[in-house]
């Protein structure tokens, strides 16, 4: 009877570790040249937000914890999240994501060495500067895909909230 105890419990712990990664991992995309407009037409007439970041940015934590909270109040909240790291970090990355509980959010990563192409493809004036945020209100269509604000830098809360109000008719 021990030994079917012990045997059941081995086989249950080695199941959820091989469980584990599945239910943890988050998707995340290849960001290439065309992965942009991809974004952008997949969400036509609808608001969404786009932001960028990297592991190594302070700012970019606390904006991804800011993230969080206006997920967590407004679920409706289409967020895009692509951050400009290397493909090789993505294990860091999802990690990073699933502890700021934005499973939810669409993530994409830089799939391409020259980095400088995929952000002018995204915003001829972005320097790369980071955290780099693109607010899409759902009066945008296809034919005139620019965003209603970039902000480079950390977000203020409270203005990001207002603008979701805005955007998703919420009193």
């Amino acid at each position: 009877m021990k030994r079917f105890g012990i045997l059941s419990v081995l086989c249950l712990a080695v199941w959820s570790f091989a469980l584990a990664p599945a239910i943890a991992a988050q998707d995340i995309k290849p960001f290439v040249r065309g992965s942009y407009q991809q974004i952008i037409s997949a969400r036509q007439g609808k608001p969404f937000i786009v932001n960028f970041w990297s592991l190594t940015c302070n700012y970019c934590v606390v904006e991804l914890a800011m993230l969080k909270k206006l997920i967590k109040k407004y679920p409706k909240l289409d967020l895009v999240l692509v951050s400009t790291d290397t493909q090789e970090e993505e294990k860091d990355i999802s990690a990073n994501l699933a502890k700021f509980s934005l499973g939810k959010a669409e993530a994409w990563v830089f799939a391409d060495s020259f980095t400088e192409r995929l952000r002018f493809e995204v915003d001829k004036k972005w320097q790369g500067e980071l955290p780099r945020t693109y607010f899409y209100s759902a009066n945008v269509g296809a034919r005139r895909a620019m965003p209603v604000q970039a902000i480079s830098g950390k977000l203020e809360y409270k203005e990001v909230e207002q603008w979701v109000k805005q955007q998703y008719a919420i009193q």
